[in-house]
């Protein structure tokens, strides 16, 4: 399925949701500028690779490098449909769970959902010499706000039936709930097999961290006011 639009309506301009996604597209295209073994080294250099991370965890290593990596790999594609399709998630259902944490508090929500995303890889692939990059993981983790914060939304999508796509209008419930058990499901199936070019487990951790996450840290709707 794939989102267009959703039913919810923003009160403020989705200012960090826009400069993400803008960035996301910009890095993108500096990618496909590169020479193919720059872009290797790209991606080595600055995405998440979870046997380095136990192994420096291990050695003792300064913690500092593989913990940036968390952070740069979110911002970091390995195709252009990688890159549009979680921009468009993102498009979709970021500018409202902005919307209800305020500018500054969605950064750090997303920055967080996506190392959520992160550390379950790493647990879940430890000894993975692949370095996972995207921004499935923080985006899944807007999708678990958008879940529990819009319930009653309902999402305009491109659904196929058979070998053509129509337009569907779905509950936000049942689109996003649909999303995670493809994403639990292939999460389960990918356990002790061998290595798979998605990372499940980092939607898995991602979305539930969003869940958590919005009930800490947006305001309170009280008589259709929101209180801190």
């Amino acid at each position: 399925m794939i989102p267009l639009r959703d039913s919810a309506r923003s009160r403020t301009f989705p200012v960090v949701n826009l400069a993400i996604i803008i960035l996301n597209l910009v890095i993108y295209f500096k990618e496909v500028t590169v020479e193919p073994y720059r872009l290797n080294q790209i991606f080595y250099t600055y995405g998440l690779i979870p046997a380095d991370v136990l192994n420096t965890i291990f050695t003792g290593a300064p913690l500092t490098p593989v913990l940036i990596n968390f952070i740069t790999a979110t911002f970091i594609h390995g195709g252009w449909v990688h890159v549009i399709g979680n921009m468009l998630f993102l498009w979709v259902f970021g500018d409202n769970v902005e919307d209800r944490l305020g500018h500054f508090k969605y950064l750090l929500f997303y920055l967080l959902a996506g190392i959520a995303g992160g550390v379950v890889h790493v647990i879940t692939n430890p000894a993975s010499t692949i370095p996972v990059v995207g921004a499935s993981g923080a985006v899944a983790g807007v999708l678990g706000a958008y879940i529990i914060a819009f319930p009653r939304s309902r999402i305009l999508a491109l659904v196929p039936i058979i070998i053509i796509f129509t337009l569907m209008e779905i509950p936000a419930v049942i689109f996003i709930a649909l999303w995670f058990f493809i994403q639990l499901f292939n999460g389960v199936a990918s356990l002790g097999g061998a290595a798979n070019p998605v990372a499940w487990w980092a939607h898995v951790g991602g979305f539930l961290m969003g869940m958590l996450l919005i009930k800490m840290m947006a305001p309170r709707v009280v008589r259709g006011y929101y209180r801190p």
